[in-house]
């Protein structure tokens, strides 16, 4: 089992001890081992029906893709024009949704093709994607959550998330589970779980340990990457460049 680190000053600004915090802390167990595409500087990660799919960034580079988990095979690629940088990747109904990071660009695909159907914009950044059952949740670096229409792609509201008081900024990667949006964080090897009413953090765990078990005779960049299965209950992680793909546990620590 990997244990978790104390949490990173790059994270949160207060000084408190971890112990007086009011969020769960989480050990993590890597479950499963796959390869995944080093070449792939992973923005978005998601789970459907039996497969990845995978928003790919840097201009010139980025894709959207969907991967044979057991082998990292890429089943499915469609490229993105190189004046975008993509970012975020979440589904709704037979489409795929993929934002870009600097370009204020959304594009909308057939999930089965990967025929690009329509585009939208934004204002500002996009960073995350992700979905519950009724609206799109996107990030944009900072430390709002935005809620958009899943039919029209607009703002509907933000939400401000915090740790003990604290704005938690740099919030990158998403996915819905079990209720809680968890966030990757930008440079920090933490996810974070985020109560999606109060926009409190509720939880926290460090995966830091996981760079530690990946090839680096290669360049890699930082973790980046959550996906769920919410059918067999398995959480998937990965980073920009990684060689690997994690499934891991996260169990929660005893005082």
């Amino acid at each position: 089992m990997l244990v978790l680190l104390v949490a990173s000053p790059a994270l949160f600004a207060q000084d408190a001890p971890l112990v007086a915090r009011p969020a769960q802390v989480y050990d993590v167990e890597v479950v499963a081992t796959y390869p995944h595409d080093r070449g792939a500087f992973t923005q978005g990660l998601l789970w459907r029906d039996g497969a990845l799919y995978e928003s790919t960034g840097l201009n010139g580079r980025s894709s959207v893709r969907k991967v044979e988990l057991e082998t990292g095979k890429v089943l499915r690629r469609h490229d993105v024009d190189a004046r975008h940088f993509a970012e975020g990747l979440t589904d709704w109904g037979d489409r795929l949704i993929q934002i870009t990071w600097q370009t204020g660009t959304g594009f909308v695909y057939d999930l089965a093709t990967f025929k690009q159907v329509s585009t939208f914009t934004y204002v500002g950044e996009g960073w995350g994607l992700a979905r519950d059952d009724k609206r799109i949740i996107m990030s944009d670096g900072s430390d709002q959550l935005r809620f958009l229409d899943p039919k029209t792609l607009a703002e509907t509201g933000r939400l401000p998330v915090t740790f003990n008081g604290t704005p938690v900024r740099g919030l990158n990667e998403l996915e819905v589970v079990k209720g809680e949006i968890y966030a990757n964080v930008w440079g920090d090897n933490h996810i974070v779980m985020i109560d999606p009413k109060s926009g409190r953090v509720t939880g926290l765990a460090d995966l830091g340990p996981l760079a530690q078990r990946i090839d680096r005779s290669q360049p890699v960049d930082v973790l980046n990457g959550i996906a769920w299965d919410a059918k067999k209950d398995r959480l998937f992680v990965t980073g920009k460049l990684w060689p690997n793909l994690f499934e891991i546990r996260l169990t929660p620590r005893k005082p």
